[in-house]
């Protein structure tokens, strides 16, 4: 898995790039095992309710991450990017997620697509937009791969996740870091 680029980042353990963690893991292999068995184990629990803006989908981190972060449900303080994309930096994630939410808002939480395809690209809009400001040192594309369920439950819409394509999502994530959205509204309307 690629590993993200930051600048220097007092949450790893000293000497690595392994994130300080509840269970005291150290080894990124164990700790990428102990985060996913933690995050199954809470999506067997109901969601935390709200309003669909940037605090419910922080509560929505903090529910899935609580086990093994402290700053689970945080905002990241930290510098990150991956490959030569640099996310949102800190200083500004705040004021565009919150931006961004009331965009979400202003489109009625995406309830008014009338088919799928409408969904599908204004969900790819939202993936997009939100995946650019990374407001989580990790977790992101888990966070937003519920929050789609959640949105698309919303507007009268079901997410197959068994019909998710790892590799073409992923290579559809990165093309919308440029703009162009066409293939991730593809691989999310696949789903639907």
């Amino acid at each position: 898995m690629d590993r993200y680029r930051t600048i220097e980042d007092p949450l790893f353990y000293p000497g690595t790039q392994v994130l300080r963690n509840k269970a005291n893991i150290r080894n990124q292999d164990d700790l990428d095992q102990f985060e996913q068995l933690m995050f199954n184990s809470r999506a067997e629990e109901d969601l935390p309710a709200g309003a669909f803006d940037f605090a419910h989908y922080r509560a929505i981190h903090r529910h899935f991450f609580q086990d093994v972060y402290d700053w689970a449900g945080e905002v990241r303080t930290i510098r990150t990017g991956k490959g030569s994309n640099w996310f949102c930096y800190p200083e500004h994630i705040e004021a565009q997620a919150n931006r961004l939410f009331e965009q979400l808002a202003e489109k009625d939480h995406l309830r008014s697509c009338t088919d799928k395809s409408e969904f599908a690209l204004e969900a790819a809009w939202f993936l997009s937009e939100i995946n650019a400001i990374h407001p989580f040192r990790e977790g992101n594309g888990r966070v937003q791969l519920v929050f789609l369920t959640m949105l698309a439950r919303n507007a009268g819409f079901s997410v197959d996740d068994r019909k998710l394509q790892p590799e073409p999502f992923l290579a559809a994530m990165v093309r919308s870091f440029n703009g162009d959205l066409a293939p991730l509204a593809d691989q999310i309307e696949v789903m639907l």
